[in-house]
C-alpha cells in the first residue's frame, strides 16, 4: 500500500454544493435523487458548511401527520443555516489518504471537504476510503 498518496486520487471531484438562499426541500430532494449523503454549503468558492442526510433525517422527525399524510413543514420553517455543520474540517488536495484516515476515523463525520489553496475541489467520504482499501487486496 502506498503511503503518501494524496487524496486527490480517491476524492469526488464531480461534487453538487448548494448555498444559503436554497431550501431544504431542495436540498433534500437533490441529495435523494443524486444518491449521496453529504454536501458542502458554499459562499461563492469558501466553504461555509456541511448538510448530511442524516441532518435532514433529523429535523424530519419532527414533521406532522395530517390527513394527506406526512408533512414537510420544518424544511419549510427552518434555514439551510440553521441545519447545517458549521465548524467544518477541511482537508488539502495535497493531504495524504493516511490524514484523511486519521481525521475520519478520529471525529463523528464521514465525508470532508477537499480544497486546493481554499477553494473547495471535492469531497472524500468513509466510502471512498473503504473501496480504496479494498483496492489494495
Amino acid at each position: 500500500m502506498k503511503k503518501r498518496t494524496p487524496v486527490s486520487k480517491i476524492m469526488t471531484t464531480d461534487i453538487l454544493s448548494v448555498n444559503l438562499t436554497q431550501n431544504l426541500r431542495d436540498v433534500e430532494n437533490m441529495i435523494k435523487g443524486a444518491h449521496i449523503r453529504h454536501v458542502p454549503v458554499v459562499s461563492g468558492d469558501q466553504i461555509i458548511g456541511m448538510l448530511s442526510k442524516t441532518d435532514l433525517q433529523k429535523i424530519s422527525f419532527v414533521n406532522t401527520i395530517d390527513r394527506d399524510g406526512l408533512t414537510t413543514a420544518m424544511y419549510d420553517n427552518l434555514s439551510i443555516d440553521q441545519v447545517m455543520t458549521k465548524e467544518v474540517t477541511t482537508v488539502d488536495q495535497d493531504d495524504t489518504i493516511l490524514d484523511v484516515a486519521t481525521i475520519l476515523s478520529t471525529n463523528e463525520f464521514h465525508a470532508l471537504p477537499v480544497t486546493d489553496d481554499g477553494k473547495l475541489v471535492g469531497i472524500v467520504t468513509t466510502t471512498d476510503l473503504v473501496k480504496f482499501l479494498i483496492d489494495q487486496y
